[in-house]
């Protein structure tokens, strides 16, 4: 094995066994995304297969990496659209159309797309876990609500939503109650599917806990809603408004939004001025009737997903709470992978094959 192959075997070795010992938080993330996305793969399982991994595997790979390919290409910079197309066509004559070309086009069937699980609406689904790291006395929440898939109307109501709560929430969940020193309510976006989600990192409580006084929080959310003025909703939507028409700091900023709509296939490449249009026609009830329908502790239509990772000190917490029985409306997970394919999937954006330019 050569000295470039052994380090680099090595390195992400190191990688994948450091994993337990970060922070409860990212381990729940972790487990959040193998639980909604379609196509991912747990770190375990990465590092077993590394494991078994030989110089020839390697090399083999190399020679049938190329053999079929789909490519995209997104150009930026001070490149006119003719040099663009001149570029992307000679990587195309190089690798399908010379004498003996490299690799030949997928067939449509073998193209691949990120799908994301569809949750069931008025359940509450909960995946617990004990932190991996055993001296770790932090426990951790990801307290996920699933809601759309990407639409322009929906997306600024999930948006200016994220905006009003995301204080509101830090400062009742950490600042008053100090549940932990990590407390963030931010947007989640899985190839377009759009969500909202809390998260918590506690050295003190546990994630039941913190569970009872995420819902506690959003039922006193619900007043402040109702009770905002119409002024302080103008306020917020045009905090919003100015947020969204603050000009990219540079070109890898503009690169990154771009190359998102590309990689989720969503293409909405007018994607500002078509939300920031949107905001100036939404109501106040508008919003209030998105919560109520989507968002809202008891409503019918609610989708909710809990990670709880346990921390050190709270095994026997954990043991009692996998002897639990499911009730008509709390459904413990008990299998990752069980679990993803007994669930629909949502339909990739994905779909289409045909060429885009900006």
């Amino acid at each position: 094995m050569s000295i470039t192959v052994r380090t680099f075997m090595e390195s992400i070795t190191k990688e994948y066994e450091n994993f337990k010992f970060q922070q409860p938080y990212q381990q729940a993330w972790h487990y959040s995304s193998l639980l909604l996305e379609s196509n991912t793969w747990p770190l375990n399982e990465k590092l077993e297969a590394l494991l078994h991994l030989e110089p020839d595997h390697l090399s083999k790979f190399s020679n049938i990496l190329l053999e079929k390919a789909f490519l995209e290409f997104y150009t930026a910079g001070n490149i006119e659209p003719r040099e663009a197309d001149s570029i992307v066509q000679r990587i195309e004559d190089v690798l399908f159309k010379s004498t003996h070309p490299k690799c030949k086009p997928l067939f449509p069937s073998q193209h691949l797309a990120n799908r994301i699980i569809k949750l069931e609406e008025g359940l509450r689904y909960y995946y617990p876990a004990e932190v991996l790291n055993i001296k770790d006395e932090n426990s951790a929440l990801i307290h996920y609500t699933q809601i759309h898939q990407d639409e322009i109307k929906l997306n600024v109501r999930l948006q200016l939503f994220a905006l009003i709560a995301k204080q509101a929430a830090f400062h009742q969940l950490r600042t008053v109650e100090q549940l932990g020193y990590i407390t963030v309510l931010t947007q989640r976006n899985d190839s377009g599917t759009r969500g909202v989600q809390i998260i918590i990192q506690s050295s003190i409580k546990d994630p039941p806990y913190l569970e009872a006084r995420v819902d506690a929080f959003l039922e006193m959310f619900e007043s402040k809603l109702q009770e905002m003025t119409n002024e302080e909703y103008k306020n917020y939507v045009n905090a919003l408004i100015d947020m969204k028409l603050e000009k990219f700091k540079n070109l890898w900023e503009e690169s990154a939004f771009y190359w998102r709509e590309i990689v989720d296939g969503t293409l909405k490449f007018d994607r500002v001025d078509s939300e920031v249009a949107a905001l100036k026609e939404l109501g106040k009830d508008e919003l209030i009737d998105y919560f109520n329908k989507f968002i809202k502790i008891d409503s019918p239509q609610r989708k909710t997903l809990c990670v709880q990772v346990y921390g050190g000190p709270q095994t026997a917490e954990y043991k009692k709470v996998i002897q639990q029985e499911d009730t008509p409306k709390l459904h413990r997970i008990k299998d990752i992978f069980t679990f993803r394919r007994s669930r629909p999937l949502f339909g990739s954006f994905k779909g289409g094959l045909s060429l885009t330019k900006l």
